[in-house]
């Protein structure tokens, strides 16, 4: 994947952009696996997300420790992107805006 763009998305309105784009370029690979924060609980992850600034694997926001989430407000880093199958998707946390690979329908 040469990049990402932010994702037409009818619920909110036209034009909004992403400062962070740029940074997301040169994606890190996931540190783990797993949610190693529930992991050490002995929590399952539930669906995982991992951040494009350093590679940490946090759980999303539906399951119980959200530790993605957690590791944006504990770093300031902007950009965690789906690890789901087929699922091909960031999110900006500072930007409230999902974003798709370029080039993407």
């Amino acid at each position: 994947m040469t990049g990402w763009v932010v994702r037409p998305d009818g619920g909110r309105p036209e034009g909004r952009t992403c400062a962070h784009v740029p940074d997301a370029g040169s994606s890190p690979v996931p540190r783990s696996g797993v949610c190693l924060e529930c992991e050490a609980r002995g929590q399952g992850g539930g669906h995982l997300r991992f951040c494009l600034s350093c590679g940490h694997t946090g759980c999303s926001d539906s399951s119980p420790g959200a530790h993605a989430t957690a590791h944006h407000e504990s770093t300031g880093h902007p950009l965690v992107r789906s690890m789901e199958p087929g699922e091909e998707w960031a999110w900006c946390y500072v930007d409230q805006v999902y974003l798709q690979p370029a080039g993407s329908p």
